[in-house]
C-alpha cells in the first residue's frame, strides 16, 4: 500500500470557500424559498462578460487554429514571446521598472503559482504570513511539510505569523526575529488595505539586510487609485535583488474562468545552498516550469495579449471602475447600518467590522439567514480576522444594489 502525505491530514477543515459553499448548500436545503433570494458576495469571482478586445482576439485566435498554415501545438512553456514581451513593457518598463521579457513566466493562474513557487524553495526555512492571510499562502506550506501542527485558533506551529490590525493599517510590524521567506499582497486580500512606498521600502531594507525573499502577490494592483501608491515590489530599489512578483489577469480582465497570470522573477534574485554558495531563483523556475507546465492555451494568451492595446487599457480601466462602484455603494450601506467598514478604495473588497463580541462565522449565518447574501467569515483568513466578514464588489449593479438595502438595515446587526 502506498503512503500519503499526511501534511494534508494537517488542514484540520475544508479550504475556506467550498466550506462556504458547503453551509449555502445546506441552508439553501432547509430554506428554498429564501435560497432564490441569496446574493452572493463571498467568493472574489467575477460577474462582468469578458472586455470586447479580448472577445474579438479570442475569435481571431481560433481561427487561427482552423488553418493548417496558422495552427499552433504546443508553445513555450514560459509563455509567447508576443506576451511576454507586451507585459514586460506595459506593468514594468513604461513604469520606469527594470523587468526583462524573460523574466516572465505566463501562468494558469497566481493561486496557483504561489504554490508551485515552493518547489524552489528548500526545507528548513524560516515563513512569515500575514494575519489574517489569503489561506493558499499557509495551505500550501501545510502540504509540503513546512509548518508543524493546527493550533486551536487555526494557526500552525513553525510558521510566524505577521499581526495586520486597524492600528498598524493592515500592514504589519518587521517581525521580530529573522525570517527568510515573507509573503506580502497589496492591495491586500483580505483587508483590501494597500502599503505605501515607504512601507513597502522597509520590508526590501529587512529582507535585503537579512537575505531572505519576499512573495509578492500584487494580483489587485490595477484597483490602486490613491496617488503615490506602488502598483509593483519593483518600484522599490533593491527588490529586483530579494522579491518576486505575482501577478493575474482575473481581477482586471475578468480571467477567472479564462485563466492567466504571471510571476516575475529577476536573473539576479539569489538563493543560498546548502555549501554557503549561491544560485538564481530564476534558473530554478525556469527548471520548475518547463518540466511540470505546457503553457496556456495560445488563443488565452492573444486574448491576454489584447488588454494592453489601447482599447482594450480602456476597457479594463472601465470594468476596474464598475465593480470599484459597486464597491463604494456597499461601503455606504454598511456605514448607514453603523459598521466600520475598510478597505475598498484601492481594492475590489471591504473589509468589515462586526459588533463586539460577535464570531465571523456567526456573522456569516445572520447575514445569510436574515439578509440572503453570503459573506467571506474573516476568521477564515486566519486568527486575526476574528470578528471581519469580508464583502466582494464582483457582482451585477443589480445585485449590489438590492444587496445595499438589505445590509444597510441596522436590526441585522444587532445580536443578543
Amino acid at each position: 500500500m502506498a503512503y500519503i502525505n499526511e501534511n494534508f491530514l494537517k488542514l484540520q477543515a475544508g479550504y475556506l470557500f467550498p466550506e462556504i459553499s458547503r453551509r449555502v448548500k445546506v441552508f439553501g436545503e432547509a430554506n428554498p424559498e429564501a435560497a432564490k433570494r441569496i446574493i452572493r458576495c463571498g467568493i472574489g469571482d467575477v460577474t462582468e462578460p469578458l472586455p470586447p478586445a479580448c472577445i474579438a482576439a479570442l475569435h481571431r485566435a481560433v481561427d487561427e487554429m482552423a488553418v493548417r498554415e496558422t495552427f499552433r501545438g504546443y508553445g513555450p512553456e514560459q509563455g509567447y514571446d508576443f506576451l511576454r514581451e507586451a507585459i514586460a513593457q506595459n506593468d514594468f518598463q513604461r513604469h520606469g521598472i527594470n523587468i526583462d521579457a524573460d523574466e516572465i513566466f505566463v501562468s494558469d493562474g497566481s493561486k496557483c503559482d504561489c504554490g508551485n513557487l515552493l518547489d524552489i524553495f528548500g526545507a528548513g526555512n524560516r515563513i512569515a504570513v500575514m494575519d489574517p492571510v489569503y489561506p493558499v499562502y499557509v495551505d500550501t506550506n501545510v502540504m509540503c511539510g513546512n509548518t508543524g501542527s493546527a493550533k486551536t485558533d487555526g494557526s500552525f506551529e513553525g510558521l510566524v505569523y505577521l499581526p495586520c490590525t486597524a492600528e498598524n493599517g493592515f500592514v504589519p510590524d518587521l517581525p521580530a526575529t529573522p525570517v527568510d521567506v515573507i509573503y506580502l499582497c497589496y492591495p491586500n486580500n483580505p483587508t483590501g488595505a494597500v502599503a505605501t512606498r515607504e512601507q513597502l521600502k522597509r520590508w526590501v531594507d529587512y529582507a535585503l539586510a537579512h537575505q531572505a525573499i519576499i512573495l509578492y502577490d500584487a494580483a489587485y494592483e490595477a484597483y490602486i487609485s490613491t496617488p503615490g501608491i506602488p502598483h509593483s515590489i519593483f518600484e522599490i530599489p533593491g527588490a529586483r535583488d530579494c522579491a518576486i512578483e505575482l501577478r493575474s489577469f482575473s481581477k482586471n480582465g475578468g480571467f477567472t474562468g479564462l485563466r492567466c497570470g504571471y510571476v516575475a522573477i529577476p536573473k539576479t534574485l539569489m538563493g543560498k545552498k546548502k555549501d554557503g554558495g549561491k544560485h538564481p531563483f530564476h534558473a530554478l523556475w525556469l527548471r520548475n516550469h518547463t518540466t511540470k507546465f505546457n503553457g496556456v492555451a495560445y488563443p488565452v494568451q492573444r486574448a491576454t495579449e489584447a488588454l494592453y492595446s489601447p482599447e482594450g487599457q480602456q476597457q479594463v480601466k472601465d470594468l476596474v471602475n464598475f465593480y470599484k462602484g459597486n464597491a463604494a455603494l456597499l461601503q455606504a450601506a454598511l456605514t448607514t447600518a453603523g459598521l466600520k467598514v475598510y478597505g475598498y478604495t484601492d481594492s475590489p473588497y471591504l473589509w468589515v467590522r462586526g459588533p463586539q463580541g460577535v464570531t465571523s462565522w456567526q456573522l456569516f449565518d445572520r447575514i445569510l439567514d436574515k439578509a440572503n447574501i453570503v459573506t467571506t467569515p474573516g476568521s477564515g483568513f486566519g486568527a486575526g480576522g476574528e470578528g471581519y466578514f469580508r464583502l466582494s464588489s464582483f457582482n451585477s449593479r443589480a445585485n449590489v444594489e438590492e444587496a445595499c438595502k438589505r445590509l444597510s438595515d441596522k436590526a441585522l446587526f444587532v445580536f443578543g
